[in-house]
């Protein structure tokens, strides 16, 4: 821990004492405080490098993190809905889920003249009660040195690759599409898929609770395959482990990242302020060479090389499919509860 962030820590539970006697200094620490709740890992660094030091921190703003997956950042959020002050600015959450909290009426509709940077904006990418930060599509991830190319999810999601082939925790709605796609579901449908995976399962196929396990055993060759947003191979390619992509036969479907404002957010200047630098060019494009993430915003300028990498061609695009998100809302704890009783029990 860095002593900047126990001196943060410090003062911040020193303002509860201080509350009575100087309140004055509360507000103002509370003013220029910007809670933001977001996974940890590469991307919560990243936050830091490409949005929170260039952009926020010279105008004051001192960011805190709230570091969580995403289901228990929601369950909070719907927990502190009858609170007239939450306890976080932003949210850092996939389209899936951002449609899931404005259904439940967690999130703020936003006003998008308050954010300079959204002129930029691409449409699809504005939500009335979010906004896409970065995306990508999932692909098949292979080692060229332990196996064949693969054609799709079918011949990757398969008993034979037995453990080499590992599946990631904490991405287990997108696996249950990929393997309902591979059995012939639909978007809609994720029931087909569910005997394939415990196929795989029983056959030996290994489970990591996070997409940095899974790149560590891609790295050491433990597993030769699996699924991944292509953008995180390319991070991974870009780190020297030896990965290739295939864009599947079956359909790419479409993962965007994106923000929320809870609509009792303390801070709301705070948060049209993060939410507005998330949008500069420079933060952008800081996210496509470090994350191979594809840009939201029109301003951002990417080299042809690395568009090359992080993007999909004519062909590919024709393939990109986008989520159903009101399937995967309404039956994303169905969905948590099959996994954790059924498919790794």
């Amino acid at each position: 821990m860095s002593n900047s962030t126990i001196k943060r820590r410090a003062l911040l539970g020193g303002t509860a004492a201080l509350a009575l006697g100087a309140p004055s200094i509360v507000r103002a620490q509370d003013n220029k405080r910007i809670v933001v709740g977001t996974w940890g890992g590469d991307y919560s660094r990243l936050l830091a490098k490409n949005i929170e030091t260039p952009l926020l921190a010279p105008k004051g703003w001192d960011v805190v993190k709230d570091e969580a997956n995403a289901p228990p950042r929601k369950t909070k959020m719907v927990a502190e809905k009858a609170l007239r002050r939450g306890t976080s600015d932003v949210q850092g959450l996939s389209a899936n889920d951002m449609f899931d909290m404005n259904e439940q009426g967690a999130v703020e509709q936003l006003d998008y003249s308050k954010m300079p940077n959204a002129k930029n904006l691409i449409p699809a990418m504005k939500y009335p009660y979010g906004i896409g930060h970065i995306y990508s599509g999932k692909v098949v991830l292979f080692n060229p040195k332990l196996m064949p190319a693969p054609v799709g999810f079918a011949d990757t999601l398969d008993p034979k690759h037995g453990a080499k082939l590992g599946i990631i925790d904490i991405q287990y709605q997108f696996t249950m599409l990929a393997a309902a796609l591979a059995a012939g579901g639909k978007m809609d449908n994720f029931e087909p898929g569910k005997e394939r995976l415990i196929a795989c399962k029983k056959a030996g196929a290994r489970i990591y609770p996070s997409n940095e396990a899974f790149a560590q055993a891609l790295k050491t060759e433990e597993i030769a395959c699996g699924i991944m947003w292509k953008a995180r191979a390319v991070q991974w390619q870009n780190a020297g482990i030896n990965v290739e992509t295939v864009a599947p036969k079956e359909g790419v479907p479409m993962y965007v990242s994106g923000f929320v404002m809870p609509k009792n957010a303390p801070n709301k200047a705070g948060a049209y302020a993060y939410l507005d630098a998330m949008m500069a060019a420079s933060a952008q494009e800081g996210f496509a060479v470090d994350m191979g993430y594809n840009p939201t915003v029109t301003d951002a300028k990417v080299p042809a090389d690395l568009q090359k990498r992080i993007g999909f061609t004519p062909e590919e695009q024709k393939r990109l499919v986008d989520l159903d998100y009101a399937y995967m809302a309404k039956n994303d704890s169905a969905f948590q509860d099959w996994w954790n009783k059924s498919f790794k029990a």
